[in-house]
């Protein structure tokens, strides 16, 4: 029987695990505006009337409607008269034309725009290298 057997003890080893941070570095994004000058063509219409009087002076029996002839539009205007009877007289007509007239007008107007830079930044502890990809 072996009954005085020493025994001695060897080196054991034991694993820890852990997790660390480490900086691999960093990323600054900054922004800018830029302006740039755009022309804007737009068509502008407008309109001027032109009134001319035209006498009549003749008598009528009812109060005349306006109407339109053409691109002119002729208003009535009326006046009482008296005689030994009362009528009515068309004293004169207005004759009313619409002149219409287009132009282009170029207008300058300023347009922002924002861009993003992105820049790497070395990390700040070069002791630890940073991994290649």
């Amino acid at each position: 029987m072996a009954a005085d057997v020493e025994r001695i003890p060897l080196y054991e080893e034991a694993l820890s695990v852990g997790k660390r941070t480490v900086e691999r570095g960093a990323v600054r994004i900054t922004t800018r505006v830029s302006e740039r000058e755009e022309t804007v063509e737009q068509a502008l219409r407008s309109e001027s009337v032109e009134v001319t009087r035209v006498p009549v002076g003749r008598p009528v029996d009812a109060v005349p409607e306006p109407r339109r002839e053409g691109d002119v539009l002729i208003v009535p205007v009326i006046e009482e008269e008296l005689v030994v009877t009362k009528r009515l007289v068309l004293r004169e007509e207005l004759h009313i034309r619409t002149r219409a007239e287009e132009r282009t007008e170029r207008v300058s107007v300023t347009l922002r725009s924002e861009d993003a830079v992105v820049t790497r930044e070395e990390p700040t502890n070069p002791s630890h290298p940073i991994p290649q990809e």
